[in-house]
């Protein structure tokens, strides 16, 4: 995912220097060129050899050190970088870049890099809620600079608050979406509807789906990493929804379709998946349900059909596809759901096909537009929601 691509990774004096150890193994396992520079603090609290061990490269320190690789360092690796990010950050380091201030390696070369930059603040809550260092915060953002929020918990030095360093995943998610893909849906706006939605028989009992919303939940990441607003429409799944999202959840068929209907109009791109689309709970016969509730009968309201209301009734240009999941007679029924439905594209995906449908890490799909029918191989889901917007912003001419 970030092969060729090259993440600075700054680290200052805190004791949480020893968690961007666990980050930078993360962006040398995605084929990221990993550069680590320290200040001199920062080596009190993890060694350099533990980076240069992870990375392959020499960690730098000392500005002028003379056993260097290029002819000026710090601006070599400026020019080098494709995303800076300073982690743990210091009130000191915070200071330092908001004043511009270059006395060491690290100021050096976030002073001559002009590539993104992400600050991810570390400190006691004291120091962090200090008025100067606050006002410090607000400079670095005002100068273009991202600011990763820290925690709230409990903190080294024995108290509990704002101030602890942000997750190394939420880190890497910064910097994934800075530079993982080409941002060629950014000023786009993307609607995505995901897990299993919920009808309720009883106080006690509801009918469901086998829906993980694993499917869904790759496509809002895969579009938010290339650079759209993505709104995540989702039932409750047990896995967590991408970063950078806007999350709508949702528990019934009808939740769904409200919220669709009242956000689809902001939508560029709408995308939902079948088990949502399309659940209605009178396909369960009243007999069944009726022997399954004790013999009490039930009263089973029809759901609205979502993906054919938001189809039929879709804004210029907008592009609309659905989800199909069958287990006979793939093609012919995804094509006769197109035509149905009136949508721009069907992903069909044969449930009887080994390492496909619910609960899987990968997928085996067939895009199926008015024009064509596209088979794709066994992927993973990150693939797949990869090559589906593919199709969708090819045939946007996005």
């Amino acid at each position: 995912m970030l092969n060729g691509k090259t993440v600075v990774l700054g680290v200052t004096g805190s004791i949480a220097a020893y968690k961007i150890a666990n980050l930078a193994s993360m962006l040398v396992k995605l084929g990221a060129d990993v550069q680590v520079i320290m200040t001199e603090n920062a080596t009190n609290f993890i060694n350099p050899i533990t980076f240069e061990s992870l990375t392959g490269n020499k960690c730098l320190v000392d500005t002028f050190d003379r056993n260097f690789q290029f002819n000026i360092e710090h601006i070599a690796l400026a020019n080098k970088a494709d995303v800076f990010m300073v982690a743990p950050a210091s009130a000191n380091i915070i200071g330092k870049i908001a004043n511009g201030i270059a006395d060491d390696m690290l100021t050096t070369t976030i002073m001559a890099c002009k590539k993104k930059k992400i600050i991810a603040p570390a400190m006691n809550t004291n120091m962090y809620e200090n008025p100067i260092v606050r006002d410090n915060i607000k400079k670095l953002a005002a100068y273009g600079m991202e600011i990763v929020a820290p925690a709230t918990g409990y903190l080294a030095c024995g108290t509990t608050g704002a101030g602890k360093l942000a997750d190394e995943n939420l880190l890497l998610d910064y910097i994934l979406r800075e530079i993982a893909y080409k941002k060629d849906l950014t000023g786009k706006t993307v609607l995505v509807t995901a897990g299993p939605t919920i009808e309720a028989i009883d106080p006690v009992r509801f009918i469901s789906n086998h829906s993980t919303g694993k499917m869904g939940y790759a496509i809002a990441k895969c579009a938010m990493l290339r650079g759209a607003r993505v709104i995540l429409i989702t039932g409750r799944t047990g896995i967590s929804p991408p970063p950078f999202t806007e999350v709508v959840p949702v528990l019934s068929a009808d939740d769904m379709y409200k919220a669709v209907i009242k956000r689809k109009d902001e939508a560029d791109i709408i995308i939902m998946s079948a088990a949502v689309a399309d659940f209605t709970p009178l396909n369960v016969s009243e007999e069944k349900i009726k022997k399954a509730n004790g013999g009490l009968s039930v009263e089973l309201k029809r759901t609205k059909d979502i993906l054919y209301e938001a189809a039929s009734d879709k804004k210029p240009g907008q592009f609309i596809c659905g989800f199909a999941m069958e287990t006979e007679n793939l093609i012919e029924n995804a094509a006769a759901k197109l035509k149905e439905k009136n949508v721009d594209m069907i992903v069909a995906n044969d449930l009887k096909t080994e390492g496909a449908g619910f609960g899987t890490d990968t997928n085996v799909v067939t895009l199926i537009k008015k024009d064509g029918i596209t088979e794709l191989p066994k992927m993973s889901k990150n693939e797949v929601a990869n090559a589906v917007l593919n199709e969708i912003i090819f045939h946007k001419n996005i």
